[in-house]
């Protein structure tokens, strides 16, 4: 398998992206494929190259949006805490959390286009992020606070997480999930905090508009 350098990852965004305001978080500017269906196709070349993922690093996802927009809205949730955004992807969660005042913070992602993904986006909005490309499940974490937006979309991938959330809770993070009504959302573990009507587009989601909901994770 060839290896994704960062220069060749970050040539690769700029070309395929452009500067975009994420419908329910203006404020934040993000590197985001403005013709999804494109990108998305056009990647699959480059990445199978890799061995890599889809490019859910060019999309600012429902659940994303509305974890970020839930977190400069109410920015005493981590303001002067540590931060793991978990599957950070484009980024965007993590950097609403610096705009609110957290520190440090720090994003996670297994997929390797997110950490030239993030750290073009942190760029564009003067704040510092650290990367992290290790998965984390099941490990110790330091953050005060883990951020975690629309990861509930996979059985298996729900099935690792929870427990460790779980375990994480019981240690006394704090943890924070945003979600569009995925399939396996563990609803009985969390508390709804805030619901917000978020602009989607079509070529990614079932509909034009996903209601989005901020949980926090009971311990």
């Amino acid at each position: 398998m060839t290896r994704l350098s960062p220069e060749r990852a970050e040539t690769f965004i700029r070309a395929n992206t452009a500067v975009l305001l994420p419908s329910h978080v203006p404020e934040i500017p993000l590197h985001l494929a403005d013709e999804a269906h494109e990108l998305w196709l056009k990647t699959q070349e480059e990445l199978d190259a890799f061995g890599l993922a889809p490019p859910f690093w060019a999309f600012a996802w429902a659940g994303g949006q509305a974890l970020a927009r839930h977190v400069l809205d109410e920015p005493g949730l981590v303001a002067g805490r540590s931060v793991l955004d978990f599957a950070s992807g484009s980024g965007l969660v993590a950097i609403a959390a610096a705009k609110s005042g957290a520190g440090p913070v720090r994003a996670a992602d297994i997929d390797p286009f997110c950490e030239a993904a993030i750290a073009l986006n942190a760029a564009l909005n003067g704040v510092t992020i650290a990367f992290e490309g290790a998965d984390l499940v099941g490990t110790p974490v330091a953050e005060e606070v883990v951020l975690a937006g629309d990861i509930f979309f996979d059985k298996a991938i729900a099935d690792a997480i929870t427990p460790w959330f779980d375990t994480l809770a019981r240690a006394g993070r704090t943890i924070l999930v945003g979600d569009p009504g995925r399939a396996y959302l563990p609803r009985h573990r969390l508390e709804r905090l805030s619901t917000f009507e978020v602009p989607v587009t079509r070529a990614l989601e079932d509909a034009e508009v996903k209601r989005a909901s901020v949980w926090r994770w009971l311990a």
